[in-house]
């Protein structure tokens, strides 16, 4: 199963919207067949191993990362060419979440005589998955912040100079984060003060015409016309509270979406709903003090990536949040952090908000 795991995160940048999976058939104890499935649309794990196990798969424990599908989506169902291979046991790592499959494959495999159970590496396929799993079941991607600070907590100069804080190591560390991202959010302030592109520019990543969905919260509609974002290729999505200026924006490669707002500004909830429809697994936020400050106080981030630089730049500074008045140590958020550890000279910080 671990190789399973190893083979599913392959797809980390291609298979999204469908979740990683990897697939090991093993027979008499020995590797006969490995697959995993790479881009939505083409053959999955499973498909791929039984494909290169041939007649070996005949008798042989599939071990797969998440159950085998049991519908007719853009390819036929794994139960039946698992079923077809004759494999005597299928080892999953956990159910699979989306209603058109939960419980129904391992059903079906039973049905045909096959052996079946779950659970085994549950939790690391869980993590891998957070995405998919997250979509399926609360009907948001999991969001993921990222923001590059100083020793001391700063992002930019007040000059508003950040470029750049961390290190090159880190920053390729963030192209990783973004090939594995449905979306890149930002607000119109980082627009218009850094005219970003948020492309996955490292061609060793091996993404494809992967790119992610470009999202910006934009009130009132600032986009330049000139933004270098929407002269990229893929998709653009600003999503805004007047829409009188959509028109000509539109024209320059937008696509213009109208939500409510919140606290004066564009409802980021209702965003990140809307992308969930669009079948966007991982927002990746990169973004100033206000957008990052807002969403961690209402409760929209999911995991924090903070890459920390060994400098300390002042107290005439930008810090990494700005949030309503905070008076109280009750009002501060705690984090659990789950993983610490160097990029080059800057450390890299994971961090769950807790509720």
């Amino acid at each position: 199963m671990a190789q399973a795991l190893r083979l599913a995160e392959r797809g980390q940048f291609t298979a999204h919207p469908n979740p990683m999976v990897g697939c090991v058939l093993v027979r008499a104890g020995e590797v006969v067949g490995e697959g995993w499935h790479r881009v939505a649309g083409e053959a999955h794990a499973e498909i791929n191993a039984l494909n290169a196990a041939g007649k070996n798969a005949r008798g042989a424990t599939a071990y797969v990362t998440l159950e085998p599908c049991s519908h007719h989506g853009k390819t036929p169902p794994c139960v039946d060419a698992l079923v077809e291979a004759g494999v005597a046991e299928v080892v999953v790592g956990i159910e699979d979440p989306n209603p058109r499959v939960n419980g129904k494959g391992l059903t079906a495999l039973a049905d045909a005589g096959i052996r079946a159970r779950v659970g085994l590496m549950q939790g690391d396929v869980a993590k891998l998955l957070s995405g998919f799993i997250s979509r399926v079941t609360r009907g948001k991607p999991f969001v993921r912040l990222k923001m590059a600070s100083s020793l001391d907590g700063c992002i930019a100069m007040a000059s508003g100079e950040s470029q750049w804080i961390t290190g090159a190591e880190a920053r390729a560390d963030v192209q990783r984060l973004r090939a594995r991202s449905g979306a890149v959010m930002t607000g119109i302030g980082t627009v218009l003060a850094d005219d970003p592109s948020f492309t996955v520019r490292d061609a060793s990543l091996d993404i494809g015409d992967k790119q992610p969905i470009r999202v910006v919260l934009d009130n009132d509609l600032r986009m330049p016309l000139s933004a270098e974002m929407l002269a990229l290729p893929g998709k653009t999505l600003v999503y805004c509270i007047n829409d009188t200026k959509q028109k000509a924006l539109k024209e320059a490669g937008a696509e213009v979406v109208r939500v409510e707002q919140n606290e004066g500004q564009v409802d980021a909830a209702l965003v990140i709903s809307d992308l969930a429809r669009r079948e966007v697994n991982d927002v990746l936020v990169e973004a100033g003090p206000a957008l990052a400050g807002y969403l961690v106080s209402n409760g929209l981030v999911d995991e924090l990536v903070i890459y920390q630089s060994p400098h300390i730049m002042g107290s005439e500074t930008m810090g990494m949040f700005r949030t309503p008045l905070w008076t109280e140590l009750s009002d501060r958020k705690t984090l659990d952090i789950s993983d610490i550890r160097r990029v080059g000279a800057d450390t890299r910080i994971t961090a769950r908000v807790m509720d």
